[in-house]
């Protein structure tokens, strides 16, 4: 006899079981074989135990070029808003914007994504705050790779005694770098977009043959909350 019962597992809901189910299938081995998905989200603020997703944003990447027609939008619906936030994305609180639940915008994204890599400027915030919303509706949390085009673009800088890299890049720099527009800026899409841009003449200048030559090299991530 055990000396301890075996803790039982929450049954989870189809569609998470579906998004784990395409993980069964393994990622191309060469970088243009596979689908990135380029993404964003608009936030109330930074921290994850109060502030929340106000809209995610993504692209797709095939062939090395961006799919713009399939591209995916979602504003969420929120008890919780920061006036002082709005200022930034232009979110407003009784916006005429068709929001969803938290919920049905995770079920679309998780859809959306499948098991693709995930790509996004400092994208282990976008991804906690993912993984916090998450956790509100009872789900385990994401399971796709990820890259970080702050992190891609300093492996593209040479040390020098004259120049040395920064800790850290932001995205409006990338953009003034690759002559990228800012017209939508501090949009979930418009940043997804110039984060794919950016992204796009990265993997130009790095030439990886294959995807964990991207994956294993990225710098240890520094971004925390």
């Amino acid at each position: 006899m055990w000396p301890f019962s075996p803790k039982k597992q929450l049954e989870l809901p189809s569609f998470w079981q579906e998004y784990e189910d395409v993980f069964q299938q393994k990622l191309p081995e060469k970088v243009h074989d596979n689908t990135f998905i380029v993404w964003d989200t608009e936030t109330t603020g930074f921290r994850l135990d109060r502030d929340r997703m106000l809209c995610i944003g993504a692209v797709k990447l095939l062939n090395g070029s961006i799919a713009v027609k399939d591209s995916f939008e979602v504003y969420i619906h929120q008890e919780h808003y920061d006036a002082e936030s709005a200022g930034i994305h232009g979110i407003l609180r009784n916006g005429k914007r068709e929001r969803i639940s938290e919920l049905d915008a995770l079920k679309l994204f998780l859809h959306y994504i499948k098991n693709h890599v995930l790509v996004g400027h400092h994208v282990m915030f976008d991804v906690n705050m993912v993984n916090a919303a998450l956790r509100r509706n009872g789900l385990p949390k994401l399971k796709n790779k990820t890259l970080d085009t702050g992190l891609l673009y300093k492996r593209t800088l040479l040390t020098s005694n004259v120049l040395q890299k920064k800790e850290k890049y932001a995205l409006d720099e990338l953009a003034e770098k690759f002559s990228i527009s800012k017209k939508d800026r501090h949009t979930a899409l418009g940043d997804a977009l110039i984060t794919a841009i950016a992204f796009l003449r990265i993997v130009e200048k790095l030439t990886p043959r294959n995807l964990k030559d991207l994956i294993k090299k990225q710098d240890p991530p520094r971004f925390s909350l």
